[in-house]
């Protein structure tokens, strides 16, 4: 009862209870999981997270030609400049509870704050996207699965944006929202984040389509998905830092009260 008040108290309840599970979880993971196995398979994700974040780099540079830019780095032509937009970081985890079945499902990974995580922070398979980080303790975070009537994603197929949405009880089965139904959607269409995501960065994969109905009192498209992740053998996950989100959401904050 406290803790559904959403009081001060009852964030402390969550907090704690996130990490006495978080510890029942490990230890129970532990057991079934192998040492040869997890050395291998921590190097790679580690490799996997330094490569990903070498490609945001690359994709954060914007070549201009106006020389009253004050961030310079000369690459090549020297009447242009290379300017960072964006910074992401990754750090690794390991999932060690997840549920599916659920109204809101979440998942449980092996990194707290201690290893720099924070409420809110997107969260991405190998093969697309998971969810964000609910609550975090020293050394857990609770993940809200895009598995969730709370979870909304903003994002695009062609060349139109719209949202996808979690309706069904089928943990493979996502619905994408609000799309125009004039655009041009097939089956097999990727769908992937936008660049008005709140949380997750632009162009990760969330699922490809697999059915397509016009609905003809809003001249929408409901549009049926295939989740690329699948959330029911989930292993590890990439846990995402946008270094630009705090400065951004503060000046939108500060333009939205005047």
């Amino acid at each position: 009862m406290i803790q559904r008040t959403n009081t001060l108290q009852g964030n402390d309840i969550v907090s704690s209870a996130n990490a006495v599970s978080g510890l029942v979880y490990k230890k129970r993971d532990d057991v079934v999981y192998y040492f040869g196995l997890k050395k291998m398979n921590d190097s790679l994700l580690t490799e996997n997270a330094l490569l990903r974040q070498q490609i945001e780099q690359i994709r954060g540079l914007d070549t201009l030609g106006d020389t009253t830019v004050q961030v310079r780095s000369q690459v090549g032509d020297s009447s242009k400049h290379v300017v960072r937009y964006s910074d992401y970081v990754y750090r690794t985890a390991r999932v060690i509870n997840n549920s599916t079945n659920a109204t809101d499902n979440y998942i449980t990974i092996n990194r707290g704050s201690k290893h720099g995580i924070m409420k809110n922070m997107a969260v991405l398979s190998g093969t697309g996207v998971v969810g964000r980080v609910e609550h975090v303790s020293a050394n857990y975070a609770s993940v809200l699965s895009v598995l969730s009537a709370k979870q909304k994603v903003s994002a695009r197929v062609k060349n139109s944006n719209g949202f996808v949405v979690w309706e069904s009880k089928d943990p493979h089965l996502l619905t994408m929202i609000d799309v125009p139904s004039q655009v041009n959607v097939k089956k097999g269409d990727s769908v992937y984040t936008n660049n008005y995501s709140l949380y997750f960065p632009a162009n990760v994969l969330i699922g490809r389509v697999m059915k397509v109905e016009v609905i003809k009192k809003t001249a929408l498209l409901r549009i049926y998905l295939r989740s690329s992740t699948d959330f029911a053998n989930l292993q590890y996950v990439y846990v995402v830092e946008n270094k630009m989100n705090v400065e951004k959401k503060e000046l939108e904050d500060s333009v939205g009260k005047k």
